[in-house]
């Protein structure tokens, strides 16, 4: 019996409308979950951003153990090279050379004519394969196309290297017989096809999507490209249900774990929900902490790739500094956790001239009450005020610091530790966010909790705004 790969496009396709694209942390779990249920591959949009988008391609990277990480490679050599710089160290990785097909998404979307889209397409899969093993070649909008412009386009992707050729049917007007036939005529005009892997991608605008890749099974395709959410695609949780309770009938099968289906698209659809109205910096909750152990028989190589762990990207010279802050607390305690050296990292690293200074704050709570953060800070001469409702003091009052500044930034870790004790005991914070695919961690010590992380949060703030400022 075939088995049909089911290929996830997830993080690729689903974004919150107007609140944005899902965010680092949310890509990363969505990932580890959709590698839990065996998807055959798990597919990133192309790098826009080149540092945060190819620090989220290595991350994915490093945590899939079996699913093929596939990412869009763009349609020039520097862009499959950029592409391939992110992807190469995952496991089963592949680029992914997508092209409009149809005339009118040739011109509007890459402003090219056949000829030249044919020749770009030659020379980004023949390079894309001198890199890397799997190579898939991507038709959007295959079924709008000329066709013999499709068959001519297919045949040279295959001719430079491709391994599998994908064809979508974008519009999603196909019926599952017209897609049937579609495949079936493709596969007799290109018998090249027979020898490679063929993958279909359905749009679900007539409530079809389902119906359509089972036709396309039918017919030979050996790949799908399915979606754990709805986002008008085949969906996931049903494609996967009938090739395990059809299997006979459909003549195929697919080895997603059905028995933790149920439970990771849960999981996945909670993480995807935007059930706050406004954009808190605790709306995607804090990750859960890397427990990493460090001791005074460690040299520079595993503090490096510990603190690599823990997110952050630091220069030599802020290495340098870490380090030998660690060999003196280390050298006392001859070993220490990696809060510990979050700690350390937030002392030491990137430290800068105060761009922000805060002036006060007040917070009003209770259970009768709305939770009310009133923050004044000094930039310069100036003194802005940000107010702000919050789900808590310390949510209102880092919401309240957005108003000033005007930016989100995604909140990566907060951590919250007593540094004295008795009834005024100190309270030190870290606060790490997220900007373009760095972190940036600050400290703030106060014996009041929320003080000691609006501290944080400002010391934090600085770094980005320094950096942002002297790029």
């Amino acid at each position: 019996m075939r088995e049909i790969f089911i290929s996830d496009i997830t993080i690729k396709k689903y974004t919150r409308g107007t609140e944005g694209d899902l965010t680092f942390k949310e890509k990363l779990e969505i990932a580890r979950r959709l590698d839990r249920l065996g998807v055959s591959a798990i597919e990133i949009e192309k790098i826009k951003d080149a540092k945060a988008d190819s620090l989220l391609i290595k991350t994915i990277a490093k945590e899939l153990k079996n699913s093929s990480l596939a990412v869009s490679a763009g349609l020039t050599p520097e862009s499959v090279e950029a592409t391939w710089q992110a992807v190469k160290d995952a496991v089963h990785p592949r680029l992914q050379i997508v092209a409009p097909v149809s005339p009118s998404r040739m011109e509007y979307v890459y402003h090219k004519k056949g000829d030249a889209l044919i020749d770009s397409v030659s020379e980004c899969v023949r390079y894309a394969k001198t890199l890397c093993k799997n190579v898939e070649f991507v038709a959007n909008d295959a079924t709008r196309a000329d066709y013999g412009f499709l068959k001519k386009i297919i045949t040279v992707a295959i001719e430079a290297g491709a391994d599998i050729v994908t064809v979508y049917d974008s519009a999603g007007r196909m019926l599952p017989e017209e897609l049937k036939s579609f495949i079936t005529v493709l596969i007799k005009d290109i018998p090249q096809l027979e020898d490679i892997g063929l993958g279909v991608g359905c749009s679900n605008e007539l409530d079809l999507a389902q119906a359509c890749a089972v036709a396309a099974i039918e017919a030979g395709a050996d790949e799908i490209k399915a979606s754990a959410l709805d986002v008008n695609r085949v969906s996931l949780d049903a494609i996967s249900k009938l090739l395990t309770e059809k299997a006979d009938t459909i003549g195929a099968t697919c080895s997603l774990r059905r028995a933790e289906m149920k439970k990771l698209l849960s999981e996945i659809k909670t993480i995807c929900e935007d059930s706050k109205g406004n954009r808190s910096p605790f709306e995607d909750g804090v990750r859960e902490h890397t427990d990493m152990t460090f001791s005074d028989k460690d040299d520079l190589d595993v503090l490096v790739k510990g603190i690599e762990a823990l997110g952050y990207d630091l220069g030599e010279s802020d290495t340098m500094k870490v380090w030998n802050s660690f060999k003196k607390v280390v050298g006392k305690k001859n070993e220490i956790d990696s809060k510990e050296l979050d700690i350390i990292i937030a002392a030491e690293a990137m430290q800068v001239p105060e761009t922000y200074v805060l002036e006060n704050y007040i917070v009003t709570t209770g259970n009768a009450v709305d939770i009310l953060a009133h923050v004044k800070m000094k930039k310069g001469e100036e003194i802005f005020d940000g107010l702000s409702l919050g789900d808590g003091p310390i949510d209102a009052a880092f919401l309240a610091i957005e108003k000033i500044t005007g930016c989100h930034y995604e909140l990566d870790d907060f951590q919250i530790q007593a540094i004295s004790e008795g009834h005024e005991a100190m309270g030190q914070t870290i606060v790490k966010l997220r900007h373009g695919g760095k972190i940036y961690s600050g400290r703030g010590t106060s014996t009041d909790i929320v003080g000691s992380g609006i501290k944080a949060y400002i010391n934090a703030l600085n770094k980005i705004v320094y950096e942002e400022n002297n790029e």
